[in-house]
């Protein structure tokens, strides 16, 4: 099924309900969506001659177009490139090379450093910016008829973040789409026609897969006028709008709480908020539950298995009066209900409840392969199963808690040390901001643990404090050898925490 009729079929179910909104003023109905997307699928159909298999590459910050953009291509068969509005020149000039895409449509901010990045590319492609006379002559085209594609046909090319390295554009299948929303609703969370989905986080990434879910039910999708997050925005628009659904990473979680007073508004309309992308430290949680009550659901997957693997439900959340409470908030849930999930050595052994190893999925969710990288795939993709890189372990009741990337993995003295496990301790600090762990080359030992801190504002803290506070809660071998004091943490354009760099800045 081609993914664009998702759209296609909520128009005549829902034609007049809202379908956009720009903060607190709604634009379109489904059914002018629906027509609108039409129009602009036979624009590039037949004024641009895009076919079907064809690379549509987007370029833009979070707009109105963002979503038509992603139907009317797929409604010609068409593959969509979403990029990060946040990456460097270079950067977007790999992911169009790479992708080979024919066109790359732009907001306004963003043409000079397409156009630029773009000049040495051998074959570079059409440049159309939204809003420009370009854009609305391809609305003029006649209508387009749904293209019919087969279900492991490419919809989606999701470029990885590339913190190690060149990115990788994981090829999402229209089955993969599909999948992925029909367990959005099975293990994440119900979606109805009065919801409607704010979008503070990027629409090239994990907000952008939202769409689907919520397009397919008939709900409004809000758009900030700031075209990004900005916490005091968030609330004014929790506050104008009913049954608010939402993504944010936990560090936007982290910023709200730390702005909040009860002069910003009434959280009453705030039905959801998924969160996932980076560790949500356990205080944090009870703080956001505190503040927002029984609304968070937490998500772990990647591009590659996207939206999701796992998922920690609201119930789950709440339940805190049953043993093991807090370890269970600290994980990242129980297996989403369409996959298959083990826990392996490195050999590819499957490993006992308790034991970790490395996190590998199977289930029609998972991508096709890497973008023309077949070592990629093969070095990821192992009889069907997904090799995500993640080391974790399963609890007695299936609940799956998640260690580090294997490549974080500290090796100090013979005994693994798990960089989340002192980074949750470290944070618990009433002046610390934020902390990452990192292992260090050492004679001695092999790797020692060094821990990057960030002190809240006016706050002191020193090495001897947080040692103490580490021996009262870890084992000694556990404990970072050495402390350094920053401004900030590098983090990618998800909000990340760059190890790499880190380690890079021990080195220097």
């Amino acid at each position: 099924m081609n993914i664009a009729s998702l759209l296609i079929k909520t128009s005549i179910l829902h034609p007049n309900r809202w379908a956009v909104a720009i903060g607190g003023e709604f634009k379109s109905t489904y059914l002018d969506k629906a027509n609108r997307v039409a129009r602009l699928a036979g624009g590039l159909k037949d004024r641009v001659k895009v076919k079907a298999g064809d690379r549509v590459a987007l370029a833009m910050k979070n707009c109105v177009e963002y979503s038509d953009i992603l139907f009317a291509s797929w409604q010609i068969g068409a593959i969509t490139v979403p990029m990060n509005a946040k990456l460097h020149a270079k950067e977007f000039a790999y992911a169009i090379e790479d992708s080979g895409a024919r066109i790359c449509f732009v907001t306004e901010d963003l043409f000079e450093a397409i156009q630029g990045s773009i000049r040495s590319l051998s074959d570079p492609p059409q440049i159309i910016v939204v809003g420009s006379e370009k854009y609305a002559g391809l609305l003029e085209a006649n209508p387009a008829e749904l293209t019919e594609v087969k279900p492991d046909d490419v919809a989606w090319l999701f470029y990885t973040s590339g913190t190690t390295g060149r990115s990788k554009g994981a090829m999402l299948t229209h089955r993969n789409l599909l999948m992925m929303t029909i367990g959005y609703y099975g293990d994440v969370d119900n979606v109805v026609a009065t919801d409607t989905l704010l979008h503070c986080a990027p629409m090239s990434h994990g907000s952008g897969l939202y769409i689907l879910p919520y397009v397919a039910k008939g709900a409004c999708q809000i758009l900030p006028r700031s075209g990004g997050f900005e916490p005091t925005e968030f609330l004014d628009l929790v506050s104008a709008h009913e049954s608010v659904n939402c993504f944010l990473a936990p560090t936007m979680i982290k910023r709200i709480l730390d702005i909040y007073q009860d002069s910003f508004g009434n959280l009453k309309n705030l039905k959801t908020i998924i969160y996932g992308g980076g560790p949500m430290y356990s205080s944090d949680c009870l703080a956001a539950l505190k503040l927002f009550g029984p609304k968070l659901v937490q998500i772990y997957g990647q591009g590659e298995s996207p939206m999701t693997i796992t998922a920690l439900s609201r119930a789950a959340h709440v339940d805190d009066e049953s043993q093991g409470y807090i370890h269970r908030i600290e994980s990242v849930g129980t297996v989403r209900t369409d996959l298959e999930v083990k826990i392996v050595d490195h050999k590819g052994k499957e490993l006992k409840v308790g034991e970790i190893g490395e996190i590998i999925v199977r289930g029609d969710v998972v991508m096709r392969g890497y973008w023309e990288n077949a070592k990629a795939t093969k070095e990821s993709l192992k009889n069907g199963w997904l090799y995500t890189g993640d080391l974790g372990l399963f609890d007695e009741e299936g609940y799956l808690t998640l260690k580090d990337r294997s490549k974080d993995l500290i090796i100090s003295g013979g005994s693994n040390i798990y960089p989340r496990e002192v980074e949750e301790i470290l944070i618990q600090h009433k002046y610390v901001e934020e902390a990452s762990v990192v292992g260090q080359g050492d004679p001695e030992w092999g790797e020692k643990v060094v821990a990057f801190i960030v002190p809240k504002e006016n706050g002191l803290v020193t090495g001897s404090e947080l040692d103490k506070l580490c021996l009262e809660h870890i084992a000694r071998y556990k404990r970072p050898k050495e402390y350094k004091f920053v401004n900030s943490l590098p983090k990618n354009n998800y909000g990340k925490v760059l190890k790499k760099n880190l380690r890079d800045m021990l080195e220097t």
